[in-house]
């Protein structure tokens, strides 16, 4: 069965600073291109940024360029987000996917 398990998300202030996890079994994410992607509330789903697969090329959305980097461990078969300089409207509920397979979430909140 594939899965992906989320992490590492919580309170931070603004301009503060958190590393999102996302696990995988059942899938070797160095073949997939894998996509963080965030959900603010009450509205609908934002993407954030994108590995591919192989050489692991990124790419970022306008409104994160500069203060997230999205990288892979294939030796650990995970997929990671570090988010820098962080603000409130960083807030919202972070997934990792592919297609149309992507883990539960994990919540962050950027308030002071």
């Amino acid at each position: 069965e594939m899965q992906l398990v989320e992490s590492g998300g919580g309170l931070v202030q603004p301009g503060g600073s958190l590393r999102l996890s996302c696990a995988a079994s059942g899938i070797t994410l160095k073949n997939y291109v894998m996509d963080w992607v965030r959900q603010a509330p009450g509205k609908g789903r934002e993407w954030v940024s994108r590995i591919n697969s192989g050489g692991g090329s990124t790419s970022y959305s306008a409104s994160v360029k500069g203060r997230f980097t999205i990288s892979r461990d294939d030796a650990k078969n995970m997929l990671y987000l570090q988010m820098n300089s962080l603000k409130p409207e960083d807030t919202g509920v972070y997934y990792c996917g592919t297609g149309t397979l992507r883990g539960q979430g994990t919540q962050v909140t950027v308030s002071s």
